[in-house]
This record gives C-alpha cells, structure tokens and sequence, in this order.
C-alpha cells in the first residue's frame, strides 16, 4: 500500500467516549492509526512528536479546556483537523470552535456524529 496510514489522537477524560468513538472509526477506517488521549495537556504535550492529521477532542475535560488545547495545536500545526466533541452546545461554544478553527460535533458521540468527524476529516465537509 503506498498510503501513509492517517493518524487520529482521540482526546476524552472519559474511557468510555474514547472506547466508542476509536470503536466507530476503527470500523469505517481500519487502516488509521489511532491514539486515545486522557487530557487536553497531554493532547498538547504528544503533538509535537506524534503529529497527528486529525483530533477528536471533547471541550470539558480536567486541565485545559479542549477548546484552549486545540487553539494551541493549530496555533503550531494548522494542518490538522480537529473536531470538538461537547455536550454543551450552546452557540458561544460552536462559535468558539468555529473560531479555532475546529469543527464542532455535538454529544452524545453515536455513530452518527462519528459519521460527521469522518467526513469532516476525509474531505473538508
């Protein structure tokens, strides 16, 4: 295969976010490589050495806010694609996102809104 398998860092406090969003892209993405990160400083600390080409980042998470924390990555890296997962969508956190330069994907993470990451990160839509 001449493809560079994409590399994706899955950033959640929560195990159980983590385990089912890798669960969904593992299935429509088996030759993606993927990472499950536990905070937004972490997420920061690793990108420098493990450039990722995507994010899934959740925005309330312990430490940095995954909002903060990905305003910073694409400060250093603009080519990668974040999507920020949150069960909190009130319009001045999509604005937020949007702001970064992130997408922004509403919880709770379903297969659906997986969908949504993917597509955002295959093509731009």
């Amino acid at each position: 295969m001449d493809a560079i398998p994409k590399t994706i860092f899955i950033v959640d406090d929560s195990s159980f976010s983590r385990k089912i969003i890798h669960k969904h892209i593992a299935e429509k993405r088996p030759d993606w490589i993927i990472s499950e990160i536990s905070s937004g400083d972490e997420a920061i600390e690793l990108v420098n050495s493990e450039t990722p080409d995507y994010i899934t980042m959740d925005i309330n998470m312990p430490g940095v806010l995954g909002t903060d924390a990905a305003e910073k990555i694409l400060a250093k890296h603009p080519a990668i694609r974040i999507v920020v997962f949150s069960a909190n969508i009130q319009e001045s956190m999509r604005s937020r996102a949007v702001e970064i330069g992130a997408r922004f994907v509403a919880k709770p993470v379903t297969e659906k809104s997986i969908l949504q990451a993917i597509s955002y990160f295959s093509d731009g839509k």
